[in-house]
């Protein structure tokens, strides 16, 4: 998930992009006139494609023109709540994605599934898995995705050079992280870096680990806490070991120092996305890598959706979704700024060499979408509690301060009780 700040994906929730509309009449070449008010938080790079883009398509309809306003995306949901209670809510705006737990339900988010099922021409399922399953809830489309990010290994080949490590594997497994992260750490030194804040950033890196361990979150129906398991103790435990008895493990408390202590060879590797690569410095020289796996090599993604509000801005605002997430025109735009495809068709155009010549660590993010990432946080309202809860028990494991079947146990317990409504 990219921040207005720059491009972060491990923010607390994933994102939507909302249309709002307002006025109507008689546009020229048939089409009804009716603005189209996008809001987003695109910064620097992405802000320029953005705004070329949505001048080409302005030159092209002047019947459905949109007007672009930036609306930092950390304040974006609390925007559009608060907009619903003013009755102007905009028709499309940027949001994290697992902000659309927040706002389904609301009479002002539009049920986007007719438009998409009846629209063959959109291909729905050229999207990737995850970045569907991002903007799904109870079974209906509500998003249509802007953004789709993953994690990976990126390490410091220098570090690891010095230290005489050979590089990460595709195959590297747990054991073989774990004792990388000791070899590298010491004079001040660390293996790795974990955000310790109790956020949804802890916990999504902590997901990854319960799915590589073959583990889940909730059960099959959402009712009960999964993570109480052998794979959960075993993600845990690993943290444990790492973070308080190796002490190879950087605790970032949130004010996210790691990518800095990264380019300054302090920190040889990092869990994280495409998102951080363009704040690597030049003179660093790095690779990227699977994460490693204990039964799986599983990532998790953070796909950003747009989404509308406007109802009467609906039927004006699908057109213009439909292009700016096109194959053609979105591979353009990734091609100005290194954001991931959205589409596996993008692999197929002409464009796509480039893309890749620009952007080469890019192909392993890629290649999770296709192979590693397997399983999505659920689109449910409770997610938030849950992550608080779950966030809390990973902070106090990698602080010494409770042991992983403690931690694990005393969580799920209040999840269960979150998820029956007590």
């Amino acid at each position: 998930m990219r921040q207005s700040s720059g491009r972060r994906i491990t923010a607390l929730f994933t994102g939507v992009v909302l249309l709002a509309g307002s006025g109507s009449g008689c546009g020229s070449g048939g089409e009804s006139a009716h603005k189209i008010t996008f809001w987003h938080g695109y910064t620097d790079a992405q802000a320029a494609a953005i705004t070329k883009l949505v001048g080409e398509w302005n030159a092209a309809h002047p019947g459905r023109k949109v007007e672009p306003v930036f609306s930092n995306n950390d304040n974006t949901l609390q925007k559009t709540l608060a907009s619903f209670v003013s009755g102007k809510a905009p028709s499309v705006a940027y949001q994290y994605g697992s902000s659309i737990t927040a706002l389904t339900g609301r009479r002002q988010t539009q049920d986007l599934t007719p438009l998409v099922n009846g629209s063959p021409d959109f291909a729905w399922n050229d999207f990737f898995p995850a970045a569907r399953q991002g903007a799904t809830a109870s079974g209906k489309i509500y998003g249509i995705p802007a953004l789709v990010d993953n994690l990976g290994l990126v390490y410091n080949k220098k570090m690891f050079d010095a230290a005489g490590v050979d590089y990460p594997k595709p195959s590297w497994t747990w054991d073989d992280f774990r004792e990388a992260a000791r070899k590298l750490s010491g004079g001040n030194k660390y293996g790795w870096a974990y955000v310790n804040d109790g956020t949804e950033d802890t916990v999504w890196r902590f997901l990854a680990l319960l799915w590589q361990a073959g583990g889940d979150l909730l059960d099959a129906g959402n009712k009960k806490a999964a993570f109480d398991s052998p794979a959960g103790r075993q993600a845990m435990r690993l943290l444990a070991d790492m973070a308080v008895t190796d002490k190879s493990v950087y605790l970032d408390t949130g004010d996210q120092q790691y990518l800095n202590l990264f380019n300054s060879g302090r920190i040889a590797m990092l869990w994280t996305g495409p998102w951080d690569l363009g704040s690597i410095n030049e003179d660093v020289s790095y690779g990227v890598q699977y994460l490693p796996g204990k039964v799986t090599h599983a990532t998790i993604s953070g796909p950003d959706n747009y989404m509308v509000f406007d109802k009467k801005a609906k039927d004006a605002a699908w057109p213009f979704l439909k292009w700016l997430t096109s194959p053609q025109v979105h591979l353009r735009y990734a091609v100005q700024t290194g954001d991931l495809p959205l589409r596996a068709s993008e692999q197929r155009l002409p464009e796509y060499k480039a893309y890749l010549a620009k952007y080469p660590d890019n192909k392993v993010f890629i290649d999770n979408l296709e192979k590693n990432v397997t399983k999505s946080r659920p689109n449910i309202a409770q997610y938030p509690q849950i992550s608080q809860v779950l966030g809390t028990a990973v902070q106090a494991v990698l602080l010494g301060k409770k042991q992983p079947e403690a931690a694990l146990r005393d969580a799920a317990a209040e999840v269960d009780r979150i998820l029956a409504g007590s």
